[in-house]
């Protein structure tokens, strides 16, 4: 979309912004008089919420009617009936880039036509149709060659937590890692500057062997590693932070950050092969993988990043995540060894964080680690 100077406006963002600033809760209220259930993902019904309410963004700023609906599936099924909604909603065309699911763990050659097919006939003629621009494959080249320098970066800054201590959070503080990467900065120099200085500055605090930095400043005793799974709730987002870093949890890795592309397993984009690349990266999304092949990342993390525990935050309206959580959970601590923990929240939904709930059974989980760790019998 950049490479056609069209800027990308992602609902999911915006829910995701809209949480953070206490907001999201008016935006679901609102949906849910349209008749939308309690059941639906409420980054939908933040999104359908604040269009009914007038549209004003989370910055405070009218969002403008969009030009164009391009909607990317990519292992979630209800965006498909989200961009329906959408629709409804916009007067303007819709293009859709269907992804398939790795259902066998492995991208295979006729997914990758399968998707460049859909690029050429689908996507590609209809932003060029909007933006008056003819595609510019070799202005593409040169962003693809910036997102895989600024990958480099980022996979760096990643795998720094397998040191002890961590010099970061891979969850919480994970967030501001990808943000730029996942939204606005992809293919940019801006993105390449970005990511150069959160690699010099995870450097630095890793020679001065200092933990993770939280919004109360440097965290201090590394007393448990931990793996995470599942999206971090957003609308209590500091509150939820404290929790762990309050009792020296630090998240060394975790699934979240890899919904935007799983970089530390080896992927990067490629210029010499533009829109087969980009057909391999929205395939690689985590969320577009079989539990088999979770359930395979998550224990490499356990072992590689030398984990004392794994926690699970089961999203109560997000399916793509949740379902087969439970099963994920036995079958790490049956390979591993290493005991997991699970707590519920939702996305964007505040009637869904019991701060006092699941801070008890955060500390229940730490405590449980602690007398494992000692030997001492509960």
């Amino acid at each position: 979309m950049r490479s056609f100077d069209l800027l990308p406006v992602l609902p999911e963002i915006n829910a995701l912004q809209s949480g953070m600033r206490k907001l999201s809760g008016d935006y679901i209220a609102e949906a849910e008089k349209h008749g939308h259930s309690e059941d639906v993902c409420t980054y939908v019904k933040c999104d359908i919420g604040m269009l009914k309410k007038g549209n004003i963004g989370p910055t405070g700023e009218r969002l403008p009617p969009p030009d164009l609906l391009l909607l990317s599936y990519t292992g979630c099924f209800t965006f498909m009936k989200w961009f329906e909604l959408l629709r409804q909603e916009y007067d303007c065309p819709v293009a859709m880039l269907h992804v398939p699911y790795q259902s066998e763990g492995r991208i295979l050659p006729h997914h990758v036509e399968y998707i460049v097919q859909q690029l050429r006939t689908e996507v590609i003629p209809k932003l060029e149709a909007i933006s008056g621009r003819r595609y510019d494959e070799d202005r593409l080249r040169e962003m693809l060659r910036l997102s895989a320098q600024a990958e480099d970066d980022l996979v760096w800054v990643l795998e720094s937590a397998k040191n002890v201590p961590s010099p970061i959070d891979a969850y919480f503080g994970g967030v501001y890692y990808i943000g730029p990467m996942f939204t606005a900065f992809r293919g940019t120099a801006e993105g390449v500057s970005y990511y150069r200085v959160l690699r010099e500055e995870v450097a630095g605090r890793l020679r001065a062997g200092l933990g993770p930095l939280t919004p109360e400043g440097s965290q201090g005793k590394e007393r448990y590693r931990l793996v995470m799974e599942g999206p971090p709730n957003w609308t209590s987002f500091r509150e939820f932070w404290k929790m762990f870093y309050d009792e020296g949890a630090v998240v060394v890795a975790s699934s979240y950050t890899k919904v935007g592309g799983l970089y530390d397993g080896g992927f990067r984009h490629d210029p010499k092969r533009p829109l087969e690349t980009l057909a391999e990266y929205c395939m690689g999304c985590y969320t577009n993988l079989g539990l088999p092949t979770r359930l395979a990342l998550l224990e490499r993390y356990i072992r590689e990043y030398r984990a004392d525990g794994f926690m699970i935050n089961s999203i109560k309206s997000c399916n793509s995540f949740s379902v087969g959580q439970l099963l994920l959970l036995r079958q790490l601590e049956q390979s591993t060894g290493v005991p997991g923990g699970f707590i519920e929240s939702d996305l964007v939904d505040p009637r869904y964080f019991s701060a006092a709930n699941i801070k008890n059974r955060i500390e229940s989980y730490l405590q449980m680690l602690e007398q494992k760790r000692t030997g001492v019998n509960a």
